[in-house]
């Protein structure tokens, strides 16, 4: 049993959480129960006390950016900095970009606009934990990683984000984009909760419309508990 902890650095709408729950349970949901799980509401400023506390780290995503004034994101690129090598990390969304941003690359509010819906990335380097060529998933996002970090593979990505899906070259960490702890139907009630303020009725009905399509959320999933055991067995 692998001991994860679930560095939460956003939350969805609070009217959406009676449905919904938060994202620290999406991802439990998501990885499946033979894990034990530590959540962090890092907002609040919750952090590990030290790298070890737990195996392996996941980022969650966060309506902020990582160039936002904000006390916890400092604190947070530390402890990611602290932690690469010693415990393995994935991060998602905003933890794809502060991860970068941490270790030396450079993330922008993007002049492409928003990223939403469903979004193929393809799989240009695959790695012994994928196992398809490309994949759909659930994106939302306005931020991108522009330059990367050193030592990284870009393993796959879009036309809109050639950065989606980066793997570390000296340390057991991965990072990706886009959401696969989104099933369909929050996707499409996060949507609607911003239809008018972030997203027009155009960009709204257009990225439901492809919510209608198969994805492989639960695919990518594998992959991140394959990446896990990976990562696991290199430390042991």
């Amino acid at each position: 049993m692998m001991r994860i902890g679930l560095l939460e650095t956003g939350a969805p709408p609070e009217s959406l959480q009676p449905a919904f729950g938060r994202y620290g349970g999406m991802f439990q949901t998501l990885l499946g129960g033979d894990h034990q799980y530590t959540v962090y509401d890092v907002q609040a400023g919750q952090l590990p006390g030290a790298p070890g506390e737990q195996d392996a780290y996941l980022i969650t995503g966060s309506s902020a950016g990582v160039y936002d004034d904000l006390a916890w994101i400092a604190p947070l690129m530390d402890f990611l900095r602290a932690a690469k090598g010693q415990a393995a990390l994935v991060g998602v969304c905003f933890g794809h970009q502060v991860m970068a941003q941490a270790f030396g690359g450079q993330v922008v509010k993007s002049d492409k606009g928003w990223g939403v819906g469903l979004h193929r990335y393809e799989v240009a380097r695959p790695q012994a934990w994928t196992d398809a060529p490309s994949v759909a998933i659930p994106a939302s996002h306005q931020d991108q990683v522009v330059v990367l970090p050193p030592a990284t593979t870009v393993i796959g990505g879009s036309p809109f984000t050639p950065y989606g899906l980066l793997s570390y070259d000296d340390a057991p960490a991965i990072s990706m984009q886009f959401h696969p702890e989104f099933d369909p139907a929050y996707a499409a009630a996060l949507i609607e909760a911003r239809r008018g303020s972030r997203y027009s009725d155009e960009q709204a009905d257009a990225a439901l419309a492809t919510l209608q399509a198969p994805n492989d959320r639960l695919r990518v999933g594998g992959w991140i508990r394959s990446f896990l055991r990976q990562a696991s067995g290199d430390q042991a």
